[in-house]
């Protein structure tokens, strides 16, 4: 049976951007541009409107960042994911928009198949960073008193796998069979042990360190 659609909506202030990234994706299989949006205040009100799958994202836009539109996303519990496409990769603009609810973050100048396989892997939840921007974020992140590598019980595994996906905390408590406040318990230790202080973080880290594959 063939993958299901993954309809998209895409949010930058460039025409120029916006129809050549339609046109890439209408002509590939399985990809559908429902709309388009010039800004992020924009963007949240079409997202609203056309439910897509993903929001391809910018950050900098007259009338409306990308930051603030993914808040309001999140906010408002919208089953859209968010994959940040932009040109910057600074930590200004990085940690913001991973910690504000975007489900990955790539640069523009992303070759075509990985901007493909980014958006079918953020429709599935997973979390997508370029190798540039998980790298910043990692170093971010780290702090010299970070401790050294701690390992992981099976179980902390598990819940950051999950983590990884995009999965909330409420549907780790029913995948696993455990309680919500069992699996903040877990990610505590799991924040302990690799010195972070966030999901974000986490994930970031634990791919650096070869911990999720």
């Amino acid at each position: 049976m063939a993958d299901p659609v993954i309809t998209l909506l895409i949010v930058d202030d460039h025409p120029v951007v916006r129809d050549g990234l339609r046109g890439m994706f209408e002509s590939a299989p399985g990809f559908t541009v429902l709309g388009e949006a010039a800004n992020g205040v924009e963007g949240v009100t079409r997202a609203a409107e056309l439910d897509p799958d993903v929001v391809l994202m910018d950050l900098r836009m007259p009338g409306g960042g990308g930051v603030d539109a993914i808040k309001e996303l999140t906010r408002r519990g919208a089953r859209a994911r968010v994959l940040v496409l932009t040109t910057y990769d600074t930590d200004s603009d990085t940690l913001p928009a991973i910690e504000a609810g975007a489900t990955g973050y790539l640069l523009k100048d992303a070759p075509r198949e990985e901007l493909f396989t980014a958006v079918r892997a953020a429709a599935q939840g997973r979390t997508v960073l370029s190798p540039a921007v998980a790298s910043r974020l990692v170093t971010a992140v780290r702090t010299p008193a970070a401790p050294a590598d701690e390992t992981l019980s099976a179980r902390e595994r598990e819940v950051l796998v999950l983590v990884a996906r995009g999965t909330s905390n409420k549907e780790i408590a029913r995948e696993l069979f455990i309680s919500e406040a069992t699996v903040k318990t877990h990610l505590t230790h799991i924040y302990g042990k690799l010195g972070v202080k966030d999901r974000a973080a986490a994930v970031a880290v634990a791919y650096d360190r070869g911990i999720l594959g």
